[in-house]
């Protein structure tokens, strides 16, 4: 059976992440929660789950030995599919100005920047349910009409070089990113485990996706 890697590092909802891609595998792929790089590299595909400042989050992921080396081989090089959920998605950016400018794994070209609403009255962090845009179409949101609506909890948003790699937004006072793509590497901003059956129809896409 195909193993989907949900990586360990200190920093997700790793339960309720491995709850949520189990029951959208339908018992075709196994979810192994792991820090072992040995596991990332004989797996099929990779979910790297965040919550937390940007900056904590690359300090926790550098800090497992390994761990971004085999992210690498497994993700550039091989081309495995990749999905980021939240800060996960957040640390393919090249850079990050949380607490700071911290650089982060540099896969898909942008900087993650504080959400700024039109209007003051919109409080920060994003909580809570917004409906979804699709910019573009993608294969992650096969079933999924345009104008679902998922659970997000953020104060910084993914800002993509290249209008290509922004899947689908949600408006908070204006557009913020929801999902961005690039080649084999997804991400959404939102929580895909908390997004009911949205964000179930999400997973069992991305475990049957075939970039």
């Amino acid at each position: 059976m195909p193993v989907t890697a949900l990586i360990d590092y200190g920093s997700g909802n790793l339960a309720s992440a491995a709850k949520a891609l189990a029951h959208a595998a339908k018992g075709t792929s196994e979810i192994v929660t792991t820090a072992d790089p040995e596991v990332v590299l004989t797996c099929e595909r990779v979910v790297l789950p965040g919550v937390g400042a940007f900056a904590d989050c690359m300090k926790g992921l550098s800090g497992v030995p390994g761990m971004i080396e085999a992210l690498r081989e497994k993700v550039l090089k091989e081309g495995a599919p990749f999905l980021g959920i939240c800060v996960g998605m957040q640390l393919m950016a090249t850079v990050g100005v949380e607490f700071g400018r911290q650089a982060g794994l540099g896969w898909i070209a942008g900087e993650v920047v504080k959400i700024t609403p039109d209007d003051p009255s919109l409080k920060i962090p994003h909580m809570g349910w917004n409906e979804l845009k699709f910019e573009q179409d993608h294969a992650l949101l096969n079933g999924i009409e345009p104008g679902a609506h998922a659970y997000f909890v953020h104060s910084y948003q993914f800002k993509p070089v290249l209008p290509e790699d922004l899947i689908a937004t949600a408006d908070y006072g204006g557009p913020l990113t929801a999902i961005i793509g690039n080649e084999n590497m997804v991400g959404t901003q939102f929580h895909p485990e908390k997004s009911q059956a949205t964000g179930l129809k999400l997973l069992e896409n991305f475990l049957t996706w075939r970039p």
